[in-house]
């Protein structure tokens, strides 16, 4: 496993400016870093995964981060799967709270069990500490403005105006 390489996994349903924030940070600390759209059966997905990497492909272009980050999807299998796949010696997650890290802890000895892949946590601008795809799903389906929280593509995407959705 190359320790050089890392794979970022959420659901990105939809991608926010904090998930912009740790896809950013990462892909300036690694050669390589995989957004990897990941399927979580115990969420009801507003967006298709197709839509969700679109987006993710739209926003980190906006963003301007360089060529080294690969956008995916991954439904079958463990994540550790994947991330052997790709020669990935890290899983980097973003943590904005006491609840993310008790959430995290637990699979992330479990994955360096399985696979002997570190869990690297990164803490969030705290401009985007408190924003999640729940709480921006909530606003976006009460036809509130989502901007200040999500990517340019993403804004556009969910303004109620454009009948994107």
């Amino acid at each position: 496993m190359n320790n050089r390489i890392a794979v970022v996994p959420g659901s990105f349903d939809p991608p926010t400016l904090g998930h912009l924030d740790v896809i950013r940070r990462a892909a300036a600390l690694y050669d390589e870093l995989h957004v990897l759209v990941v399927h979580n059966p115990g969420k009801e997905a507003m967006l298709p995964i197709a839509q969700r990497l679109s987006l993710l492909e739209q926003s980190i272009g906006e963003e301007g981060v360089e060529g080294n980050v690969v956008v995916a999807s991954w439904s079958v299998g463990l994540l550790v799967d994947y991330a052997q796949d790709v020669d990935a010696g890290v899983l980097v997650k973003g943590i904005r709270s006491q609840i993310d890290v008790a959430y995290e802890t637990p699979m992330a000895i479990v994955n360096r069990h399985l696979a002997d892949i570190e869990t690297v946590f990164l803490l969030p601008d705290p401009a985007h500490a408190l924003v999640s795809s729940s709480l921006v799903r909530q606003v976006a389906a009460l036809g509130g403005d989502v901007s200040p929280y999500v990517p340019g593509a993403v804004a556009r995407f969910l303004d109620p105006g454009t009948g994107a959705r």
